[in-house]
């Protein structure tokens, strides 16, 4: 129970006075301990599960090698990911660019894995008199997710939507409600679309740069440019930005770092100070 404490208005030669400030601002009514005290940093865990091969080889990718070209996985892209999150976070206009792109990429992708999975699971339940389930591992694996955006994420919700995909295709295959072929074309497709859009970080370029660089037509600027090429005004102006991009920590800002996404407060609609706010902790 919050309690009155010495902090709250006194009547002084019948006048209201305030003996002391609470930390944050508090209301003078409650305890020194109750405005002081803060909770503990956020955590939580994320698994993603995955029942077929064909999902599994798209979480840690194939490395290069003599014979064949090395693939992006779940894990490495989620790590250039990462790096792409902090430029943008200080002011990197492509690489703001570039979180657009692949967020494009990534629910185009979902969208089109959706799409085949709905239509195979029709075929499932086309034939009259027969139930037919969709096939389930007897022994799925169970891969920790520690990411410190939002991407990496979304990759692995990609990959989960694939496979889900490859085990009805599987399925229809086994029932002869599509053909060998049919389904290898399916998922051979499909799956490239994840893998390009694991790929796409992989063309960014470090330049630290930023928008005033661009802008001012600095030699860093100029230098971005050549290697990078121009960008829209919309990106520019900040107008055009990925749904899940950081806040941008402009040169002297005294921001905090928002390398986690930060929590939804339910306080007053009021612009309040925004240190000690909640965010899961970034593994």
């Amino acid at each position: 129970m919050v309690t009155p404490s010495t902090a709250q208005l006194v009547e002084d030669d019948g006048e209201s006075q305030p003996t002391r400030q609470l930390p944050d601002n508090a209301d003078p009514v409650v305890d020194y301990k109750t405005a002081a005290d803060r909770p503990g940093r956020l955590r939580g865990t994320s698994h993603l599960t995955i029942e077929t091969r064909q999902a599994q080889r798209l979480v840690y990718g194939r490395a290069q090698s003599d014979e064949n070209q090395g693939i992006i996985g779940l894990v490495k892209f989620a790590m250039i990911m990462g790096r792409i999150w902090r430029a943008a976070e200080l002011d990197d206009p492509y690489a703001d660019s570039y979180l657009l792109q692949i967020h494009e990429a990534l629910t185009t992708a979902q969208t089109d894995i959706k799409q085949a999975t709905e239509q195979i699971e029709k075929r499932l339940k086309s034939v009259s008199g027969v139930d037919i389930a969709v096939a389930h591992s007897l022994e799925p694996v169970q891969i920790p997710l520690h990411f410190p955006n939002a991407y990496g994420y979304m990759g692995g919700y990609l990959i989960a939507d694939f496979d889900t995909l490859v085990r009805s295709v599987l399925t229809a295959v086994h029932v002869a409600l599509m053909t060998r072929d049919e389904g290898k074309r399916l998922l051979h497709n499909t799956g490239r679309m994840i893998r390009r859009s694991f790929l796409l970080p992989t063309r960014w370029k470090y330049c630290i740069v930023t928008r005033d660089d661009i802008r001012q037509s600095t030699q860093r600027g100029a230098m971005a440019v050549e290697a990078m090429g121009e960008l829209p005004q919309e990106i520019l102006d900040e107008t055009r930005r990925a749904p899940h991009a950081p806040t941008i920590r402009k040169p002297g800002s005294q921001s905090k770092s928002s390398a986690t996404v930060d929590l939804l407060d339910d306080g007053d609609d009021e612009e309040e100070d925004a240190q000690g706010e909640d965010k899961p902790d970034a593994d």
